[in-house]
């Protein structure tokens, strides 16, 4: 079994970046292009446990921002469980890790992150 820690260093650019839309679009108001961009860093980060939690964690967060019960009901345990899962090497992979989509189901993933995986030389 592989045991996974933090974020390859040519794939950290690529997460930080889909945080950083994500805070630029959270700070225009734009809520649901910033969702997306927090969906894109969890794709990212998910193989990752501090990654992973962080952005579960900023998930949560969001959750209160737009007072949605269901999204901090179900961000808890994703939080929670969602890094143990990672270490372990036992994720959903492509899971956009929202409370509107099973925690357990793997998605297909975007071309477009396919590519970054490629290019950080982790797919």
């Amino acid at each position: 079994m592989k045991f996974y820690t933090s974020i390859p260093k040519k794939l950290k650019p690529y997460f930080n970046a889909e945080l950083e839309k994500y805070s630029i679009e959270y700070s225009n108001g734009n809520l649901k292009n910033a969702w997306n961009y927090l969906e894109r860093a969890h794709i990212i980060g998910q193989k990752y446990p501090y990654a992973h939690s962080f952005v579960h964690w900023k998930m949560l967060q969001f959750g209160f921002k737009i007072k949605n019960r269901k999204e901090i009901l179900g961000q808890i345990p994703r939080l929670i469980f969602g890094g143990v899962k990672s270490f372990v090497g036992r994720i959903p992979v492509g899971n956009p890790g929202g409370s509107n989509v099973p925690p357990l189901k793997p998605f297909p993933i975007e071309q477009e992150l396919q590519d970054i995986f490629i290019k950080a030389d982790v797919y």
